[in-house]
């Protein structure tokens, strides 16, 4: 697989919440939690269960910070 993005880390699936279209995948990403949600026939397609391992991919224009 290659990809233009250059943010791409291997992980683990830890957590899955399905909802009734889409999915949120939680990964653990050198023991950082990253989440994405993708449509459940994503999850189906790619075969995508607790303990999968996984490529996260982050392909963004801005990345927003906030504080109290």
């Amino acid at each position: 697989m290659k990809l233009s993005a250059r943010n791409v880390w291997k992980g683990k699936v830890v957590e899955i919440e399905l909802g009734s279209v889409n999915a949120v995948v939680k990964v653990d990403v050198g023991g950082i939690i990253v989440s994405s949600m993708i449509t459940l026939d994503a999850v189906k397609d790619l075969g995508i269960s607790v303990g999968s391992a996984v490529y996260t991919v982050v392909k963004s224009s801005s990345v927003i910070l906030g504080v109290d």
